[in-house]
């Protein structure tokens, strides 16, 4: 319903049984509005019908309608615009003080970062690097521009997925400055202005922000509570025919899901017959934390539409600004040529020293994920003592926790958390559409003892935003 007018009847049966409850009766109806606006059940930008319409469908006062919607306006889901009424909306975001573009650790010290999905380097990154540093003179006779990456690179990238099953030749394997950079190259090489490109509802927001800069429609499909509507997405592709489709389906961020072999070959399958390349984002991939086997890759159920991004980000070091791409031999060419529009190779020191860590991930990676896997508990047995009321499901891997609150209130949470010293970000944030107010993103990145410290502050900021204001219980009277 988003842009588009909202009936008095058809707004009147999703307000339900708003007038259940104590205190005055625009309070109550400004809240039922508000609730609905901030968890997407009304889109923001829909036209809600005027204070005469409502008042008539409802029953009630105009002063009642005409109070809700102040309230509504004050607190920002609602805008007044000259010949559209009243318009819904968002509350404006609470950014951080340090900005959207802070360094998580330097400029964040003393508070509680919960905004970075991201953990510190591994240890051995410091010899991987004395390692490369003594390969680097044979290439410094070179200019060093290397477009598609090292040799030796991308020969570690493909063995390791020849060992996941997944036939793969160095020709196929190109490097990029990061993930992030590997997904907007592969959308620029397979989509024009205009295209439709499907995503996952919630999902990172950084990445959607890419696609849309490549001028591509986003068509975000909510994903259930307990993963993805395989139904609504195989519906979705037939009824909106998209060019492409970013995914990420091994530990999802933000949700931590994995999708199941079964469903990724039904996925694949309803990509390939709708012509659609699947970008597939495998950064956490490598965090498997319990022990468990893996899917196979998804380009295994169809190797020549499918486009996977890499990274060493979340596995080994975020400082390390090397990503990639396996590419069907098909796209190989379209994809070079857009990536030489957007950069001429990655750092050779840091391609050198990603080849010493892949060759000894065998050994580094283990530890990594214990580590990782006693993070991931301490934040869930902090938050089960200091916010039982949150709700959230304990991930095989990844790196963060998809927690959702019994309010909506994750964007004003943002603004009273950082008071408190947390950083946080809202789910809002992840939502390509808008709504997921209810939702909070909590990665397990920090210490034991400073998540168990931070989600006690962030308990404080959460109980000082929550706590209702005392009111006279009265007979319920509408007036």
């Amino acid at each position: 319903m988003k842009g588009q007018y909202l009936p008095a009847s058809t707004l009147s049966g999703l307000l339900d049984a708003w007038a259940d409850g104590t205190g005055p009766a625009y309070r109550l109806l400004a809240e039922r509005l508000r609730l609905l606006i901030a968890d997407g059940r009304i889109m923001p930008g829909s036209r809600l019908p005027s204070e005469r319409e409502l008042t008539d469908a409802l029953g009630v006062s105009r002063t009642t309608v005409a109070s809700a919607y102040r309230e509504l306006r004050d607190s920002g889901y609602l805008q007044s615009r000259r010949g559209s009424g009243s318009v819904t909306a968002l509350p404006t975001r609470v950014e951080p003080e340090l900005g959207r573009h802070h360094a998580p650790g330097i400029d964040t010290d003393g508070l509680y970062d919960f905004t970075c999905a991201a953990p510190s380097a591994v240890p051995g990154i410091s010899t991987a690097v004395a390692s490369a540093a003594a390969d680097l003179p044979v290439h410094l006779a070179t200019p060093g521009y290397h477009p598609q990456g090292l040799p030796e690179l991308r020969a570690e990238i493909a063995a390791a997925y020849e060992e996941r099953g997944l036939p793969t030749t160095a020709d196929q394997i190109i490097i990029t400055g990061g993930a992030l950079a590997a997904t907007s190259i592969a959308v620029r090489a397979i989509t024009q202005i205009g295209d439709r490109v499907l995503t996952e509802s919630p999902t990172h927001p950084n990445s959607v922000d890419a696609i849309r800069r490549s001028g591509c429609r986003v068509v975000a499909v909510p994903m259930s509570p307990g993963g993805w509507d395989l139904p609504l997405l195989e519906a979705t592709i037939r009824q909106t025919a998209p060019r492409a489709a970013w995914m990420v389906v091994d530990f999802q961020n933000p949700t931590g899901w994995s999708m199941s072999a079964a469903d990724r070959q039904r996925l694949a399958v309803a990509f390939a017959r709708a012509r659609t390349t699947a970008i597939v984002d495998e950064t956490l991939f490598e965090l498997s934390l319990d022990g468990q086997e893996m899917p196979p890759p998804f380009a295994s159920y169809d190797p020549v539409g499918v486009i996977t991004v890499g990274s060493v980000s979340k596995s080994f070091w975020g400082g390390l600004r090397i990503g990639w791409m396996r590419v069907p031999e098909p796209l190989i060419a379209r994809v070079l040529d857009a990536k030489a529009s957007m950069d001429l190779g990655a750092p050779v020191l840091d391609q050198l020293v990603v080849a010493e860590l892949l060759r000894q991930r065998s050994t580094i990676l283990p530890e990594r994920r214990a580590d990782i896997a006693l993070r991931r508990d301490a934040l869930a047995a902090a938050l089960t003592t200091y916010l039982p009321s949150w709700r959230f499901q304990v991930p095989a891997g990844g790196l963060s926790l998809w927690c959702e609150l019994p309010e909506p209130v994750g964007s004003s949470l943002v603004g009273v958390a950082q008071r408190n010293g947390v950083l946080l970000v809202s789910g809002s944030r992840f939502s390509p559409d808008g709504g997921l107010e209810s939702f909070t993103r909590l990665p397990f990145t920090l210490d034991a003892d400073a998540l168990h410290d931070g989600v006690r502050h962030l308990a404080a900021a959460y109980a000082s935003l929550t706590t209702p204001t005392p009111v006279r219980r009265t007979a319920a009277m509408i007036a």
